[in-house]
């Protein structure tokens, strides 16, 4: 799939406009679960993946290939996210219901198979140090091989590896212990 996606980037940087959706298709899942780990924001996900294509596509005629179109898109996909953060936070955001709280609570989907699972798991990565929790989330979640998380990550293979293995060891610690536990 990675050298189908980079393909069709090399491709799409002539202007094709069929390697453009090809390119577009092949890794819009994959960027939409990445700022979603990413992203505080469940509703800024579809904005942020909006503005990684039009950020990749604007510049897609300097890519040249030297690593996978998803590495590099996640790579754009991961400052995007940054960005969002910045801009957020030099904005407030006014809220006009009095309880806020529960106006949140009630804008939460309801009845979603599986959804208290990925509350817990959520909960579970945010205990993990960010190093190894970007690490797991790379390989475990978004599947990606061991070198693009590194390259990705700006680190060694052996360090990614080596986050995974003691970022997993902690999950399960901590499921052991039914959550209690805290990471190290």
């Amino acid at each position: 799939m990675d050298a189908s996606a980079t393909a069709w980037a090399l491709a799409a940087r002539t202007g094709d406009a069929v390697a453009v959706e090809h390119f577009v298709r092949a890794l819009h899942r994959d960027v939409l679960r990445y700022v979603a780990h990413l992203s505080a924001d469940p509703q800024a996900v579809d904005d942020l993946a909006q503005d990684t294509f039009l950020r990749a596509l604007g510049s897609l005629h300097r890519f040249e290939g030297r690593s996978s179109a998803r590495a590099w898109l996640l790579a754009i996909a991961r400052r995007s996210v940054i960005d969002g953060y910045r801009c957020a936070a030099a904005r407030p955001r006014p809220c006009d219901v009095p309880d806020w709280q529960l106006a949140v609570e009630r804008a939460q989907p309801q009845g979603l198979p599986g959804f208290d699972d990925g509350v817990a798991l959520l909960d579970l990565l945010d205990t993990l140090p960010d190093e190894r929790r970007k690490a797991f989330v790379l390989t475990q979640l978004l599947g990606l091989p061991y070198a693009e998380a590194a390259e990705l990550s700006d680190c060694p293979i052996g360090t990614v590896r080596s986050r995974v293995a003691r970022a997993r060891e902690t999950l399960i610690d901590l499921l052991a212990d039914g959550g209690t536990s805290h990471a190290l």
